[in-house]
């Protein structure tokens, strides 16, 4: 997908391996975002004053229309964004997942508030929503990552206004206006523009939009934080990770790199949760590195939509150009390139960097690519320590058969999720998800988590009779 044009009327999707036309979607000035949010704004009270077990089952059945048609959208997600068939298929019933999940807190709150002090005032404190929510998803799992807002911001009674990433406009956004119209969902409850920046830049700023959920780069996040900020709309940002993957001495080496090539190499390492540092305790280090270099090295690179490969093509020419830049300067630096490392247009193998310092720039630089690194540590302190040597605070992983010391060191890494006994790339609709740091500002997605991001609290008191006072 090359930049967009003033001139451009239209969006074209292209296939991401041979470039042939997928479909076309209308762009968005940003004008036509402010009227859409304007439509979304005048559709909110509306929506609001439905009673939610209604909201609650048109987001059910659009999560049962989103698996019904699941052929087409995995073929969409495979074609359009580079999937695996796999990585499909799990993100389209995770999607589903995610709305039902979204249906669910609607149907149950959660419990009620404490009464008021005063026992001579009655007070009824609820959660209400917030009106218009602008949602904006990245390419890399578009139908996951809008649904994971779109469920819990709708069932919850706000209207939203959706842009998916211009790379999968067809994925990320005409799959939900299908799934929603075809649900009962009222005209104008949901919107989708589509656009690049200057579309993404006036949804956020649009008067009518009270809230925004971004999922995206660091760099574009903080952005988006500081016109939020200004603006006084509530924010939440899902941004990169620079995730580590703590590999301690007691483990099934064969099967500990298994995990480590699942977290690292996963629809190309592009995932915002992939193990990119794998801190490994030094008595099984270089075991380790052989094995994880193994596995990376037998994986079946090609297009996934006419063979069975497991690693796809890198999402654009610029993206390639910059992962290959990141492994030649870190093998400038001094990194070992174990396998990998040689780009093939539009793919870019598994790549494992042997022998990384914290002192090198792939320590700390997220490389949002097929790419992992391996660190020696001596002790558990030096695990933590180095863990915690990011400005990112999105996933860690601790591989461990001691639950004990691998939840010990698990409650001391700065990030805002911690699986033991696992890898970094887990999702669970349920649970709540979210970075700190450079990685985010705190969970947003998932359980209470987005009860609490997507409506606010309202409280009204009733004094009867009406309160006298002396003047």
């Amino acid at each position: 997908m090359t930049a967009l044009t003033a001139s451009q009327t239209h969006l074209e999707s292209r296939e991401i391996t041979t470039g042939e036309p997928l479909g076309t979607v209308e762009l968005s000035t940003p004008d036509r975002v402010t009227s859409a949010a304007r439509r979304a704004g005048a559709a909110a009270p509306a929506w609001a004053a439905t009673p939610a077990e209604e909201r609650a089952a048109i987001v059910e059945r659009a999560a049962d229309l989103l698996v019904q048609r699941a052929e087409q959208a995995q073929e969409l997600l495979v074609r359009e964004g580079g999937a695996i068939p796999g990585k499909a298929y799990f993100e389209v019933h995770q999607a589903a997942q995610e709305l039902r999940h979204g249906a669910r807190l609607a149907r149950h709150p959660g419990l009620p508030h404490p009464p008021a002090d005063d026992p001579e005032r009655t007070a009824e404190v609820t959660r209400v929503p917030l009106g218009v929510v602008g949602v904006i998803v990245p390419w890399n799992f578009p139908l996951l990552l809008a649904a994971r807002s779109l469920g819990p911001a709708l069932a919850l009674g706000n209207t939203v206004l959706l842009k998916p990433d211009p790379h999968t406009p067809l994925s990320g956004g005409r799959l939900f206006v299908e799934a929603f119209a075809d649900a009962g969902l009222p005209p104008s409850v949901l919107e989708v523009v589509h656009g690049d920046a200057d579309a993404g830049s006036a949804l956020v700023q649009a008067p009518d939009v009270a809230m925004v959920s971004f999922t995206g780069s660091t760099e574009v996040g903080r952005e988006i934080g500081a016109v939020c900020g200004r603006l006084l709309k509530r924010v939440v940002l899902e941004l990169g990770g620079q995730n580590a993957l703590v590999v301690l001495d007691d483990v099934d080496v064969e099967q500990a790199a298994a995990a480590g090539a699942w977290g690292s190499f996963l629809h190309q390492g592009q995932i915002c949760m992939s193990a990119r540092r794998h801190l490994v305790h030094r008595a099984v280090a270089e075991e380790y590195t052989e094995a994880f270099a193994r596995h990376a090295a037998a994986l079946r690179v090609g297009d996934p939509y006419r063979s069975d490969a497991q690693i796809g093509p890198v999402i654009d020419r610029r993206q390639l150009t910059t992962v290959a830049n990141a492994v030649e300067q870190a093998v400038a630096q001094g990194a070992r390139l174990v396998t990998g490392g040689r780009p093939q247009p539009p793919y870019y193998p598994p790549t494992v960097l042997a022998d990384v310092t914290e002192q090198m720039d792939v320590f700390h630089t997220e490389v949002f690519g097929p790419v992992a690194t391996v660190t020696a540590f001596t002790d558990d302190a030096e695990a933590i320590r180095l863990a915690n040597t990011s400005d990112y605070g999105l996933t860690a992983a601790v591989y461990t058969s001691d639950t004990p010391r691998g939840e010990l060191i698990g409650r001391q890494l700065r990030c805002g999720v911690t699986h033991i006994g696992d890898q970094t790339v887990v999702q669970d609709a349920a649970l709540p998800f979210g970075g700190i740091g450079a990685s985010g500002n705190g969970s947003g997605f998932g359980g209470r988590a987005s009860l609490e991001a997507f409506t606010r609290w309202h409280t009204l008191t009733t004094s009867t009779p009406p309160r006298t006072y002396p003047f």
